[in-house]
């Protein structure tokens, strides 16, 4: 069983530098093109501030110069999803569950462990750039396929953005988990509540090493429980009553 996670454009400025990292020749290719950018170019590109876009063109630039600092994926990584796993109280049969298990899903580096090297950096697959004539997401599919091929079921904890990378048959894998809040008998579906959610129910996965898909619908957090009402065939719902 795999889990998918995505990225987060929001960085962990006190993560803890690693060993260098060596780049595959398909994020190789990616870095040749970025780095080709000047400051105004990615501003456009990111649609992005220039003070912003300056920031990013000296990360591309140490990224192609081989001078970036490395860091955990896992500790990088800090938008809302990631700041709601409990990423500090995670010991030695934890890491391994998610050594074994959890997965993310970059633009880059393509899939990668949770505890694999990154750098800072700024790319999802909503970047109108071609590599090798292809969009990011033609570009990764052959290999995002082929890292779950052998997979009889994958939970997603991923937004439609990257899961439209997998092709068709694979995305018949998925086991994808819905997040939703009643409140005076009306439920309510954002972005905000599913990214929170995501994190600890990723979080209570590790920590009970969750296996099956009938181990998942015994978890509680946060007030959310299983709902078989609104639950489909691969699409589990969980409600919070608020």
């Amino acid at each position: 069983m795999k889990i998918l996670i995505p990225t987060a454009k929001e960085l962990n400025k006190k993560a803890t530098p690693q060993e260098v990292l060596e780049l595959s020749e398909k994020s190789n290719e990616i870095v040749a093109e970025f780095a080709k950018f000047s400051a105004q170019d990615l501003a456009k590109v990111y649609k992005i501030k220039e003070d912003k876009a300056i920031e990013e063109f000296s990360r591309w630039q140490d990224i192609k110069n081989n001078t970036a600092k490395s860091y955990k994926a896992l500790d990088l990584f800090n938008g809302l999803m990631y700041r709601n796993i409990d990423r500090d109280n995670f010991y030695g049969a934890d890491k391994e569950y998610i050594e074994k298990n959890v997965f993310i899903t970059t633009s880059l580096y393509g899939i990668i462990g949770a505890y694999d090297l990154i750098q800072e950096h700024r790319l999802d697959f909503l970047q109108n750039v071609k590599i090798s004539g292809e969009s990011l997401k033609d570009f990764w599919r052959a290999s995002y396929d082929e890292s779950i091929e052998d997979e009889d079921f994958v939970v997603s904890l991923l937004s439609s953005e990257f899961e439209e990378v997998f092709s068709k048959n694979q995305k018949e894998k998925f086991i994808k988990i819905s997040f939703m809040e009643e409140k005076e008998g009306k439920l309510k579906v954002h972005s905000t509540i599913s990214k929170k959610a995501r994190g600890k129910f990723l979080t209570e996965l590790i920590k009970n090493k969750v296996s099956l898909v009938e181990e998942m619908k015994k978890i509680k957090f946060d007030g959310f429980e299983f709902s078989k009402e609104y639950s489909k065939e691969k699409v589990l719902a969980f409600i919070a009553k608020r």
